[in-house]
C-alpha cells in the first residue's frame, strides 16, 4: 500500500469542501486506494437522545469507501455508490467517531469496501460494507468528474 503525502492527503480532503462530509466534521487520516482512515466528531452528529446518529455512521462510512474507490478509479474516473449496509454495534456520546474503510474488492467496474468504526477507546461502534460502481466521466461532466468541477466520488 502507498501511502499519500500529507500534500496529496490535503488534495483529497479538499473535495469535501462545501459537502456533507465538510458539515459533518469529517476529516482524513489515511488515504491509499486499498485503505482509507478518517474520523469525525460526535458532537452535532446526534439524534435526539445524544448518540451518534446511525445516519451519521452511515455516512462516514459511505465517505471513505467512496475515497478509496475513486483513488482506486484513477483518473477520469468517477466512482459511485450504489449499495451500502451499517450494522450499529453500541453508541457513541462524546469524542471522535474513527472509521478505517478495506478494499474487498477493487476491479474496473465495481469496488469494495468494509468500513470499520470505532470510539476514542477502539470499540466498535458499526461495521458497514460499501459497493461503488467505477465510471469513466461523462462529456457533460466538468473537469474532476463531478459536475461541480471538484475531484472525487459519492
Amino acid at each position: 500500500m502507498t501511502q499519500m503525502d500529507p500534500a496529496g492527503l490535503a488534495a483529497v480532503g479538499a473535495m469535501f469542501d462545501g459537502t456533507l462530509p465538510e458539515r459533518m466534521g469529517i476529516e482524513l487520516v489515511e488515504a491509499a486506494p486499498e485503505r482509507v482512515v478518517g474520523r469525525m466528531p460526535v458532537a452535532g452528529n446526534t439524534q435526539p437522545y445524544g448518540l451518534l446518529h446511525g445516519g451519521a455512521s452511515a455516512v462516514l462510512a459511505e465517505t471513505l469507501g467512496s475515497t478509496g474507490a475513486a483513488l482506486h478509479a484513477g483518473p477520469g474516473r468517477v466512482a459511485m455508490g450504489i449499495e451500502i449496509n451499517a450494522t450499529h454495534h453500541r453508541s457513541a456520546t462524546s469524542g471522535h467517531v474513527t472509521g478505517v474503510a478495506t478494499r474487498l474488492h477493487g476491479g474496473r467496474s465495481l469496488a469494495t469496501y468494509a468500513i470499520e468504526i470505532t470510539d476514542d477507546e477502539g470499540r466498535l461502534v458499526c461495521t458497514s460494507r460499501l459497493t461503488c460502481m467505477l465510471r469513466d466521466v461523462r462529456p457533460d461532466m466538468r473537469p474532476g468528474g463531478r459536475p461541480d468541477g471538484r475531484p472525487g466520488g459519492g
